[in-house]
């Protein structure tokens, strides 16, 4: 029989208007009892929900994280009471055997045996830096959007200025479109032209030498006024969000001392992740949080994928990005030869998510030591040491994929 961990436990099925409560009570002799109820959402409903749990010294809950449906239960219930939350397939009913009192009754008895695997939640003020940095992300992608749309409209009206500039958003480029829109008529280019320029003036004058319809013109100009307006938004966003990281700005110096880490990338590993690793007991078990791992497929001694989860959306193009930097570091050889190594073996793909979790283990041991980066903080140094005996030629090339420069001693 399984052990009771949680002799009086909850359950909750949130849903968007209402949220169904079950409390179970297991008595010493491994009788259950249960007590149901539906609370609103609203919140003197969930105020309500907080002061029957109370009442009845439940102090443990769990619920699953449906949406944003969570949070405020999550925000009310948080002080004083422990809360489990659970991702939807862990604790998923029955199929036919599903209604909103059931699924509450269910979570609430595996909960009580502790079958349920809780998910990693920050604290409040890391969890608001997360929801702005998470904003600004998408403002980023916004950003990128309507410069692919702005590309397209000079495409279809023949006007190759991506063919003679690197940057089609640059001063330069930008002065010409703006004449663009400005006359139909043509117009020399010169006096729009800088210095050590890559492509002669003959040629930018044959890339702006295309005709575009007043329908183009005028869906450039509101793509143009977009873009300006996205630039503002996220100038504001940015100094909401330092005033809000200033409080963690040792953390934020300790990260950006890693190579190809800078300040808002620190900024945005610590909303994901946060500054406490006690919650995190490995550094492996952070690595598998931010998806960086290869899943357990393995059936009848065959392993059937080695390919990474889909875990960590947001952390884990931050720090495949990092890792793109970080190989192109001379300040640190020891991240770019091991990315050389492995893609000899491996590829380009594995070898960067190998550097990325390089730099995810140096930063859980920075955090977690309260230091500046060392090359020695990328290894896996939750393993114990290993010794053993190595030729001299093999301590040689151990050194020299390090970054060493070995020479012959001289005799004297």
């Amino acid at each position: 029989m399984l052990k009771i961990v949680y002799p009086v436990c909850c359950g909750l099925d949130v849903h968007k208007s209402f949220v169904y409560a079950c409390i179970a009570n297991t008595d010493r002799k491994g009788v259950t009892t249960y007590k149901s109820h539906r609370f609103s959402t609203f919140t003197s409903g969930l105020k309500s929900l907080l002061q029957w749990l109370l009442q009845n010294n439940c102090f443990d809950v769990c619920m699953e994280s449906t949406g944003k449906y969570w949070i405020p239960v999550y925000n009310i219930l948080e002080t004083d009471c422990k809360i489990v939350l659970a991702h939807p397939k862990y604790v998923k009913s029955i199929r036919g055997k599903k209604t909103d009192k059931k699924d509450a009754q269910w979570i609430a008895d595996i909960f009580k045996h502790d079958l349920v695997n809780g998910s990693f939640i920050p604290p409040a003020d890391i969890r608001q830096l997360r929801d702005l940095m998470r904003y600004r992300y998408k403002l980023t992608n916004f950003t990128v959007g309507e410069k692919n749309r702005a590309q397209n409209c000079l495409t279809v009206s023949n006007i190759k200025l991506d063919d003679v500039f690197t940057d089609v958003f640059g001063k330069t480029a930008s002065a010409i479109t703006d004449k663009l829109l400005e006359t139909s008529e043509p117009f020399d280019v010169k006096p729009f032209l800088k210095k050590n320029l890559k492509h002669s003036p003959e040629e930018i004058q044959e890339a702006v030498n295309g005709s575009i319809c007043i329908e183009q013109a005028e869906k450039l100009r509101i793509i143009r006024n977009h873009m300006d307006n996205l630039a503002l938004c996220k100038v504001n966003l940015e100094s909401v969000i330092l005033s809000l990281a200033e409080k963690y700005s040792h953390q934020i110096e300790v990260i950006s001392s890693a190579p190809g880490i800078d300040t808002f990338s620190s900024i945005t590993i610590i909303s994901e992740i946060g500054v406490d690793m006690s919650v995190f007991p490995t550094d492996k078990q952070l690595c598998s949080w931010a998806g960086l791992t290869p899943l357990n497929d393995q059936s009848a001694g065959k392993k059937k994928t080695t390919r990474i989860s889909r875990a960590g959306a947001y952390i884990k193009p931050l720090l495949v990005q990092c890792a793109l930097n970080a190989i192109r570091c001379k300040s640190n050889p020891e991240i770019r030869n091991r990315y050389l190594a492995l893609k000899k073996r491996r590829g380009h793909k594995k070898a960067i998510i190998a550097v990325a979790r390089m730099l995810l283990t140096a930063i859980y041991h920075m955090l977690k030591k309260d230091e500046p980066y060392s090359p020695q903080l990328r290894k896996k140094s939750d393993m114990p040491p290993a010794h053993r005996e190595i030729s001299i030629e093999q301590a040689v090339f151990i050194l020299q994929r390090q970054g060493y420069v070995i020479s012959q001693p001289t005799l004297a």
